[in-house]
């Protein structure tokens, strides 16, 4: 029998039932390429309320409306505001005048010419600053908000065609799973690629996402990959469950699936296919698949609690749903305050994010179907953080790709603070990287 390499912790009563949390930071196997495969075979490897607290149903808990709706009234806004991202410099004022200023100078044997000099100067200082106080000021203020149901496919579609997110994330747009071992030696620092390759990294996770699904007790037959991206992980998950499985991957952007279609013909892939289709409204009968798996969609999801349906309603009884998503802290016990609101409002508007919700309320979402059992979630902050900076110092390591293309430099710029805010936000306990799993009940 397989035993998930979490360690339960504190449980989580949903409804009568206890939901097992795995502890934060417990010690990981290191991945490797075939375990998919080897599991496959059957071996067991080695709106209007500020936030959700204030948002409650008068019998003090939160309905399933509740759960799945914004947290800041910024959320889903038709347009973008700047109001909390003003950036005031003061500079003090220049009291003497130009009389005094040449009094002064001429007292120490200079004349007009180093006056000019000196005047030169300060105005080149001042268009300094204030060129650095503009730049500050657009850095911090989002610039690529969620809009409406097209704005997830039109910015993955631009990611895609500029090929700069795939030549340094490679063909997983996702994080990666570092374990403690790994971490100890300086994953995620300047010199962190010799600890662990970022793109290995990513491989790791599809594969400890597969184990800690349960993937390893029964091989699925059919799998759905919601939000797939450019297909890495179908594709790894085809060639590791073998081509007795069929895997179909689904996203909103026509030139992901295009580049999707594309790679799996490259490595000769048969038994994975794309589809262009919103997750909110899927065109999968009832009961379709074995297993549905959802890595990073749900932070682009309008709807968490329409998302989570649709998934469990595509999902054959006795098949796993597992998700991994960016979620915010939940904040029911302690409200956010307005610092974490002005940086929750950056994060959201960046990357088109309508909002995030927290891992238990995604648990609670699950449980809310009324069909669904066994379920656990798991907070894989520790195991993920050190990816954002591993991005940034890709980058670093690499910055041909990005000053070859003048016309997407400065968006990678913006790219950078984002992955930097991130990891801040990861690291204080703001944002927390939620795993969710469950199965769904017989019939």
């Amino acid at each position: 029998m397989f035993t998930s390499p979490c360690a339960v912790g504190v449980p989580l009563t949903l409804q009568g039932r206890l939901v097992p949390r795995g502890s934060r930071g417990f010690p990981r196997r290191v991945s490797v390429l075939p375990r998919i495969a080897r599991c496959a075979a059957g071996q067991n490897p080695t709106g209007p309320a500020t936030s959700q607290s204030l948002a409650k149903s008068g019998n003090g808990k939160l309905s399933l409306t509740d759960l799945a709706s914004p947290a800041l009234p910024s959320h889903g806004a038709a347009r973008a505001t700047s109001a909390n991202f003003e950036v005031g410099v003061m500079f003090a004022p220049i009291e003497a005048s130009v009389a005094a200023t040449r009094a002064a100078l001429a007292a120490k044997g200079y004349g007009d010419s180093e006056l000019f000099a000196v005047a030169r100067a300060a105005a080149a200082g001042l268009a300094l600053a204030f060129a650095y106080t503009a730049a500050k000021k657009d850095l911090d203020t989002p610039g690529r908000p969620w809009m409406d149901d097209t704005t997830v496919g039109r910015e993955y579609d631009a990611w895609t065609e500029e090929r700069i997110l795939e030549y340094y994330w490679g063909e997983h747009i996702h994080l990666g799973y570092y374990n403690d071992e790994v971490m100890r030696k300086g994953a995620g620092t300047l010199l962190g690629h010799k600890a662990k390759d970022f793109v290995e990294a990513k491989l790791d996770f599809v594969e400890e996402m597969a184990v800690w699904a349960g993937c390893g007790e029964n091989t699925p037959r059919t799998v759905l990959d919601v939000g797939c991206g450019i297909g890495g992980a179908s594709r790894h998950l085809a060639k590791g469950f073998g081509v007795g499985t069929d895997v179909t991957g689904i996203t909103l952007s026509p030139k992901q699936v295009e580049r999707a279609t594309d790679l799996a013909a490259q490595q000769g892939i048969p038994n994975v296919n794309f589809r262009v289709m919103n997750a909110l409204a899927m065109e999968f009968p009832d009961n379709s698949f074995d297993l549905v798996w959802a890595c990073e969609s749900g932070e682009h999801m309008p709807d968490k609690a329409k998302y989570v349906q649709e998934m469990v309603r595509v999902l054959k009884p006795g098949g796993t749903l597992v998700i991994a998503t960016w979620c915010q802290r939940d904040d029911r016990a302690a409200p956010f305050s307005d610092t974490e609101k002005v940086n929750l409002d950056y994060l959201y508007k960046e990357w088109a994010h309508p909002y995030f919700i927290s891992i238990d309320a995604y648990a609670e979402l699950v449980d809310g179907t009324g069909k669904m059992q066994g379920i656990g979630t798991d907070d894989w902050t520790m195991q993920t953080i050190a990816s954002w900076r591993a991005s940034v110092w890709a980058g670093v390591w690499d910055p041909l790709p990005v000053f070859s293309k003048p016309k997407v430099w400065y968006k990678t710029v913006r790219d950078i603070v984002c992955l930097e805010r991130m990891h801040r936000a990861f690291d204080n306990g703001l944002m927390q990287y939620g795993m969710i799993k469950a199965t769904k009940a017989s019939r």
